[in-house]
């Protein structure tokens, strides 16, 4: 047992106990119950006041003493301006947003007005030695604390833990008071807020505001342990390790259960150099982590002692045997694929109902064969990425957005944003916040800086910034639309047609959003009426069906380049119905293990695909052709097609994939050729690579292909069968021709010729 599950052992003892408390005690809590909220989930009933969120909160630096604060606080809302009210309002269940109906209030805070909570506590004797220090997971947005009148700090950041040593502000005995004030300007200020509004529509959701992580007490020694930095060098083997301090001489030992596998002393502040030989490193496959004890001494007196856990891995870039750039996790490439997880829950919004309600979407998750979760726009609590760590989850995590949004909707997007100095300022000063809170979690391989152009400022600059932080990591400086050549990845965003970059010799290319697939659920929604997402169907089979043909067409992706894909997303989210999951995580809206197996198949060895006949994604491709039916033998190569129309491709609605038409398509039938020279001596199976919206027949050199006519999601494969593959010609004129019908949806088209051959390793 790892000192993860000895801090969540003794929780859950903790709140065992906590049911035993007298009558008398608990009495005036026990009349606590939710708000009656638009819809409620499998854990909403179980929540109390005495159970509140009772595990250990910080698993990577942990200490044996420690009092949670979580459970009935009072509050009042005022206007902003307003001094601490004589009268409160009432109770709220901490830490649940007072917007969401475990908190019991679910009552709107405007941006003209401020948030109070009170509570007092005691000061058990045995923390009376040395510091107190009172630990807030996160509060949103500007939080002021005071204990016993005096104010102890002001902090400003809606995702990042603050810590305050209130010692000196405790009264010698009797009951301590703590009152927080909190002012949340939500998305009328510039400050990073996530997809969190004031008024809910589409994909942005209901706001989060005041405290809505656990409130703690610890007590400490006069000199202790602040923070740990832990850096895994695996082609050194060992673990660099910082233990921050005021003063004194610090002793790290790695430890394999009771084995010792290195140590090392020296100064805090300093790196230290822990050897790990021969090290079991952490990947999906096998989520290694090995236990840490940090000790604390001055003139030779130990005088601190911390628990913690790292994972030996390394996360680069790379190239395959085809020299394609990838990303490579301990030195091999893995397609990471992945969900993109806002973390919203009906009952608690920003705060998931309790541990086991965190922990289930990463197992349902990885249940689904994804390896890979995409934390969008929020940072969660310490426990959701140790839960990673365990699980062997990959994480690329966001920095939430805020300010303002470039236009990104047009051919040439906007260019950075000019922001104010405060504003710019308070966004790096909680990016910076975000790295230092979580940078020691093994799961976290890419940050995310900036997605579509919102709030996008001095990219270069901002990225340079987070590779200096954290050069152990990757960036992925614009996630989706505003691409500006910086960063480690090029990270397209495309729901209506899948299309993917050419890797660069620097950057590996990444599909960061896709997908989206509605369906309603009815029961389980947060609306009865509307929903929004990117294509709905709402059967289920045809539901899982479509997804099975997304799967299809990211291992063909994945053997062009691809290094990984997020599809949208994991629950449904309010007026969003595009989850795996319904928003109450009570039903799986798709097949789970049609999924799976759709899923397994992307962990396959990857094929590698050479273009032969270029399709138009990149550059226009030159066809001949009429929407005139034509005779019975205008497939064939000797065809007189002189008096045919010649255009590039690819033919649809500009409006629709503004960056590859290049030739408006009304949407009647057409009949395409197009000649090829075949090279000699291909390597690999010839195959067409076509994507349509509508029926399409092909035919090369006269001959049928034998495939599948239905409209693909994406650039899809078709196989040549044995008498046309007998028909082409190498080192010769070829002919590919193809009779194209529009469809229900909006009309594209483009195809090509491809060289498929699988990986030699892997």
């Amino acid at each position: 047992m790892n000192r993860f599950d000895i801090q969540l052992s003794r929780s859950v003892l903790a709140a065992v106990l906590l049911l035993f408390l007298p009558a008398c005690v608990r009495g005036e809590e026990s009349v606590w119950k939710p708000a009656a909220g638009p819809l409620s989930t499998r854990w909403t009933s179980s929540v109390t006041p005495e159970n509140a969120w009772s595990e250990y909160p910080r698993p990577q630096l942990t200490r044996e003493r420690w009092q949670n604060l979580n459970g009935l606080w009072e509050y009042a809302i005022t206007k902003r301006e307003a001094a601490l009210p004589e009268q409160f309002d009432g109770k709220i269940l901490v830490p649940f947003p007072v917007e969401s109906a475990l908190s019991g209030v679910m009552r709107r805070l405007g941006y003209t007005q401020r948030l109070w909570y009170r509570r007092t506590f005691e000061v058990p004797e045995s923390f009376r030695t040395g510091r107190l220090l009172l630990h807030f997971g996160a509060v949103d947005w500007e939080a002021t604390v005071s204990v016993n009148g005096k104010q102890v700090t002001q902090h400003r950041g809606g995702y990042d833990p603050f810590t305050v040593d209130i010692t000196d502000a405790l009264q010698e005995q009797g009951p301590q008071e703590i009152v927080v004030s909190v002012w949340d300007p939500t998305d009328t200020g510039y400050q990073p807020r996530g997809k969190q509004v004031l008024q809910t529509e589409g994909v942005w959701y209901t706001a989060s505001s005041g405290i809505w992580q656990t409130v703690w007490l610890e007590p400490v020694p006069e000199i202790f342990i602040e923070r740990l930095k832990l850096v895994p060098d695996v082609d050194r083997g060992i673990l660099q390790a910082t233990a921050f301090a005021d003063s004194g001489e610090v002793s790290v030992r790695a430890l394999d259960g009771d084995r010792q596998v290195g140590q090392a002393s020296g100064p805090v502040g300093t790196p230290l150099e822990i050897p790990v030989p021969d090290a079991e490193l952490w990947s999906p496959e096998n989520p290694k982590l090995y236990d840490l004890e940090v000790q604390l001494t001055e003139a030779g007196k130990e005088v601190d002692r911390v628990g913690s856990y790292f994972g030996m891995r390394k996360v680069s870039l790379g190239k395959d045997e085809a020299g394609r750039t990838r990303i490579l996790l301990n030195g091999r490439p893995i397609f990471q694929f992945g969900l993109l997880d806002q973390g919203f829950w009906p009952d608690g919004l920003y705060t998931a109902p309790n541990d086991e309600a965190l922990r289930y979407d990463i197992e349902a998750t990885a249940q689904l064969g994804f390896n890979l979760i995409r934390k969008h726009v929020k940072v969660e609590p310490a426990r959701w990425y140790t839960w990673c760590d365990r699980m062997g989850m990959l994480v690329w995590q966001d920095m939430p957005n805020g300010d303002r949004f470039l236009n990104v909707f047009k051919p040439e997007p906007d260019p950075d944003l000019i922001r104010t100095a405060e504003s710019a300022a308070q966004y790096e000063l909680e990016l910076e916040r975000m790295i230092t809170s979580l940078e020691n979690h093994p799961s976290i391989l890419i940050w995310i800086p900036f997605n579509e152009g919102w709030g996008q400022f001095d990219t270069a600059r901002i990225t340079e910034l987070v590779k200096k932080r954290d050069p152990s990591r990757l960036v992925d400086s614009a996630s989706g639309l505003v691409d500006r050549g910086t960063g480690d990845v090029n990270d397209l965003h495309n729901y209506l047609g899948i299309s993917v970059p050419v890797p660069e010799p620097k950057r590996a290319v990444v599909l960061g959003e896709f997908g989206g697939l509605g369906r309603r659920v009815e029961g389980h929604m947060w609306k009865d009426k509307g929903g929004w997402d990117y294509r709905k169907i709402n059967d289920r089979d045809a539901l899982t069906a479509a997804y099975e043909e997304l799967t299809k067409n990211l291992r063909i992706m994945n053997g062009r380049g691809l290094s990984g894909a997020v599809y949208t997303q994991t629950t449904d989210v309010e007026i969003e119905v595009n989850g795996h999951l319904t928003y109450d995580r009570a039903q799986f809206k798709l097949d789970p293990a049609r999924v799976k197996k759709a899923n397994d198949t992307l962990q396959q060895p990857p094929l590698f695909v050479t273009m032969l006949l270029p399709t138009s994604e990149y550059a226009p491709q030159r066809w001949i052709f009429t929407d005139q039916k034509p005779p019975s033998d205008w497939t064939r190569a000797s065809f007189a097609d002189a008096t045919w129309q010649q255009a590039p491709g690819a033919f649809g609605k500009n409006k629709t994939h503004p960056l590859m038409v290049r030739t408006e398509w009304t949407g009647d039938e057409m009949w395409l050729r197009r000649p090829f020279v075949l090279p000699e001596n291909v390597s690999g199976e010839i195959c067409l690579l076509t994507h349509h919206v509508g029926e399409a027949e092909f035919f090369i050199n006269g001959h049928a292909v034998n495939a599948d006519r239905a409209a693909t999601a994406g650039y899809r494969l078709l196989r040549l069968d044995p008498k046309t593959r007998r028909s082409l010609k190498p080192g010769s004129r070829n002919q590919l021709a193809v009779h194209v019908h529009p469809g229900k949806g909006e009309p594209f088209f483009d195809a090509g010729l491809v060289a498929v051959r699988p990986s030699v390793s892997h």
